[in-house]
């Protein structure tokens, strides 16, 4: 049967509007417009604080080390023990840089030793899922070596609200909901649940939510901050040393001792050892625009390649959200994801990941002709990109496995969309930073009296090689994870600061933000708002690590014809609601650098509780 390509009617009128009528069409939120600096993030009050920082004078990396600090007090999405990565433009290079501030699987944690426990992954929950925490390193280097304001200056509002903040429904939501995972752990337990009428409970909504163990973790920070300086150090030595007792001193003990009190494998060594990277980033060019992302050992380079095959297709001419857009877009995705699946992991650590030979041109153009313009595939497998040519064997035996019956069934839309949160900035100087911090949520473990919750990134490794060589659990590596900050310039300056939460989502919901705005000439707000469809085809990396391929998730907008040709097609097309977020993609946070004007527009989509503030 041949099947007929109909573009549906209200997409082809959108796309016959001049974009200066298109700019026109009306939002559930405004653009945000500043010219001297935008401070965007998942959570109102975190956006505040870095409001403050930037009203005292601070640059944009001082903002998102304390919208980063405020954030990580709250719950929900993260905690203080969990990860952080990062892109930075430094305006006084010209350069995107990238920071590396994943924690580590810890000494004790092998391959064997889960597989010992009878898992196929790590566990998802608990001291054994926990990586070495990277986000108090993180901050504090990316504060040091590119900000200008002490740690006591972008820690004060988290301090604050480490005394008493009004806790939200989400995070209320969460803890009732993983009541049965928080009372297995003692400082959990003292930290969420109180006893009500016979039974535990959580906090109620609204109610001020006190953490004085973190409190006065992050004051012992800013003590050792304060002893440097008067000891003579500057600036950058100053909160060296307030890492430093993080990571070797009184609150590295604590955690070590806790954890391992707890049934986890943590030692002193780990923690002293692990340290932050500044990193290059990788890069494509797409229509004239350079995109980076972080390497490997995140999911990002998979929003690059699908770019690179999508760059073989006149996806304007297509119309958005129409059957063959929608079918391009996913099958691009699927083959980036495929490769993703195999060949991603931590560069610091053997086998050397072909990352060269996957961003090629070449191998774009070889993969984008795997696409069948009439069928979607649902046995699609990593492909064998330049330089890898020697691994053969090892690759056949994973598409022999692909190619069997490998259809399961996911653990739930909840574990794909597993939550972080995401941070944008940017000043009137150039400086612009992207951060997706995560790790550390409801129902963590905390780290003792120091009040830090714990990662629970340990579940993103494998256990078998043939599943992937690249990312097979060893102690002091990190794991491959979905976290995915975004950066795009335009004849060297900056065009786009982007990202979003959702797990194994996120470069799907970004990748359809770019072509939004390039192929489609959205504002960033349109953009960010924009019904996006979704594929779950990819191992999740989460739980059991589940796919479920053909399976194609759409909003109500996309007309039932379209629906009914996807279906034809081999699709299994589901419309409404995807884990946490109705109707939609999730939250996207966003700038937009206007060159022309000398303007910045910050975007964030309306389906969570992110928030900009501009001037």
């Amino acid at each position: 049967m041949s099947i007929r390509f109909r573009a549906p009617l209200i997409a082809l009128l959108a796309l016959a509007l001049p974009a200066a009528t298109n700019a026109q069409v009306l939002t559930d939120k405004p653009v945000l417009y500043g010219r001297n600096w935008v401070a965007i993030t998942g959570k109102p009050l975190a956006a505040t604080a870095g409001a403050r920082m930037f009203m005292d004078g601070g640059n944009a990396v001082d903002a998102t080390c304390a919208m980063l600090a405020a954030a990580a007090t709250m719950w929900d999405t993260l905690h203080w023990g969990g990860e952080t990565q990062a892109l930075i433009h430094n305006p006084e290079t010209g350069k995107v840089i990238g920071i590396n501030a994943m924690g580590v699987a810890p000494t004790g944690a092998t391959a064997e030793f889960f597989s010992d426990m009878g898992l196929a992954y790590p566990p998802e929950y608990g001291p054994l899922a926990a990586t070495t925490p990277g986000t108090p390193g993180g901050l504090m280097v990316m504060l040091a070596e590119y900000g200008t304001m002490s740690l006591a200056d972008v820690l004060a509002p988290a301090i604050e609200m480490a005394a008493g903040y009004p806790i939200e429904a989400g995070t209320v939501q969460r803890i009732n909901e993983n009541a049965h995972e928080i009372i297995k752990w003692p400082y959990s337990k003292a930290l969420f649940l109180t006893t009500g009428n016979g039974r535990m409970r959580g906090p109620a909504v609204g109610e001020i939510f006190r953490q004085p163990q973190l409190k006065a973790t992050l004051e012992k920070l800013v003590a050792a901050e304060r002893a440097a300086l008067d000891a003579g150090k500057d600036r950058k030595e100053a909160i060296y040393a307030a890492y430093d007792r993080f990571y070797r001193g009184d609150i590295a003990e604590e955690i070590v001792r806790s954890t391992r009190e707890q049934g986890g494998l943590f030692t002193m060594r780990d923690l002293d050892e692990w340290q932050v990277y500044i990193e290059e980033p990788v890069t494509t060019n797409y229509r004239g625009i350079d995109v980076y992302k972080l390497t490997t050992w995140t999911q990002g380079p998979v929003l690059l390649q699908a770019l690179n095959i999508l760059e073989n297709f006149d996806l304007a001419s297509m119309g958005y959200n129409t059957v063959r857009y929608i079918h391009t877009v996913y099958q691009a995705m699927n083959l980036a994801y495929a490769d993703r699946d195999y060949y991603y992991g931590d560069p610091y650590f053997p086998p050397e990941e072909p990352i060269e030979g996957l961003l090629s041109k070449e191998y774009a153009r070889e993969r984008a002709l795997q696409i069948d313009p009439e069928r979607n595939n649902p046995h699609i497998g990593p492909g064998q990109p330049p330089g890898f040519e020697d691994e053969r064997p090892l690759l056949e035996k994973l598409l022999d496995r692909i190619v069997g019956d490998n259809v399961q069934a996911a653990n739930s839309d909840e574990a794909f969309f597993r939550g972080t949160t995401s941070i944008q900035a940017a000043d009137k100087d150039g400086w612009v930073v992207s951060v997706t911090p995560s790790g550390g949520w409801v129902p963590a473990v905390i780290a003792g009296d120091t009040g830090v919750g714990l990662s629970q990134r340990m579940q993103s490794f494998v256990l078998d090689p043939d599943e992937n060589p690249f990312n097979v659990l060893e102690p002091g590596k990190r794991p491959r994870v979905t976290l995915t900050p975004g950066m795009a310039l335009r004849d060297g300056q900056p065009f786009l600061s982007f990202a979003v939460q959702g797990g194994d989502a996120q470069d799907q919901m970004l990748l359809q933000l770019i072509l939004n705005i390039v192929e489609f000439g959205m504002t960033v707000q349109q953009a960010a708002e924009a019904d996006n469809f979704l594929s779950y085809q990819m191992h999740q990396s989460f739980g059991l690590h589940q796919k479920e391929p053909g399976r194609l998730g759409v909003i109500e907008s996309v007309d039932k014809y379209t629906r009914g040709t996807l279906r034809e097609m081999g699709y299994w097309v589901e419309v409404g609601v995807w884990g946490d977020f109705e109707n939609t993609s999730g939250p996207i946070n966003a700038i937009y650098f206007d060159q022309e004007n000398g303007v910045m527009q910050g975007g964030s989509s309306t389906h969570g509780d992110d928030y900009g503030i501009a001037w």
